[in-house]
């Protein structure tokens, strides 16, 4: 089978692994981890890192060239709709861009989505002229609704932000991957290279991941690890794993034996 490229918004990407911006010591090392991942796309947290709102503070679009990389910048920090939409706006000023990837919390310790503030904000957004990469909890029905008003891709969280726990309910995941007509992208809670060969296997258009790699003793080797994870994840899902059995099956074949 030949796979396609992962397509969002008009635009192709040979990668499926994206990235994010937060964590990590400085921007030079940003750019390293960006570089080395293969990533195409890096997402900013518009409240939290310069991309041009501060004349005083280091931008990060210094160190990371939006010419070769996709900006998605995203509502992260966000605990309502009004919020979110507000920061959205100062998005599409700053890039000129209406691509965001909307997410809108419940409160700062769980971290966890905010679901009728998270669909109410994306439908006003749709209504607005937004292409809308939607963070979600992996509440099926929610997934459904979320593509149903326009988002363009559905995140669900592998588990809690910045915990690290990989994929806690993979049946809903599948779920939301077979009943999704756009791309799937799991977002939060990965913690190391299988937890996104294993996102990948599932059946996800991609994975979006930070902590993983910033957080990593080394992170730049991490972020290498993240790119063939994804990649091997992706190549075993088109290849179609082998069936199970309870019962041991000799490797080599009948006819090729010799007796």
């Amino acid at each position: 089978m030949i796979d396609k490229d992962l397509f969002l918004n008009n635009k192709s990407y040979i990668s499926r692994l994206i990235i994010g911006s937060g964590k990590y010591k400085n921007f030079d090392e940003t750019k390293k981890a960006l570089e080395i991942s293969g990533a195409e796309m890096i997402t900013v947290a518009i409240k939290r890192t310069n991309i041009g709102q501060s004349y005083n503070d280091k931008n990060l679009l210094d160190y990371i060239d939006p010419l070769k990389y996709k900006i998605l910048p995203n509502t992260a920090g966000c605990f309502n709709s009004e919020e979110a939409i507000r920061v959205s706006l100062l998005a599409k000023e700053l890039l000129n861009d209406n691509l965001i990837k909307l997410e809108v919390l419940q409160d700062k310790e769980t971290l966890l989505p905010n679901e009728d503030e998270t669909l109410m904000a994306a439908r006003e957004l749709v209504n607005l002229g937004f292409s809308i990469m939607v963070y979600t909890t992996d509440n099926v029905s929610l997934a459904s609704d979320l593509e149903k008003i326009g988002c363009i891709a559905i995140m669900p969280l592998a588990s809690p932000i910045g915990t690290g726990q990989g994929i806690i309910n993979p049946n809903n995941l599948k779920k939301i991957i077979h009943n999704s007509s756009v791309p799937v992208i799991v977002d939060a809670g990965i913690g190391t290279a299988s937890d996104a060969t294993i996102a990948m296997e599932l059946g996800c258009d991609g994975v979006l991941l930070n902590s993983a790699i910033a957080m990593a003793e080394d992170p730049i080797n991490m972020a290498e690890a993240m790119k063939h994870a994804v990649i091997a994840g992706r190549k075993a899902f088109i290849a179609k794993r082998m069936k199970t059995s309870k019962i041991a099956r000799a490797s080599t074949n009948k006819k090729n034996s010799i007796s």
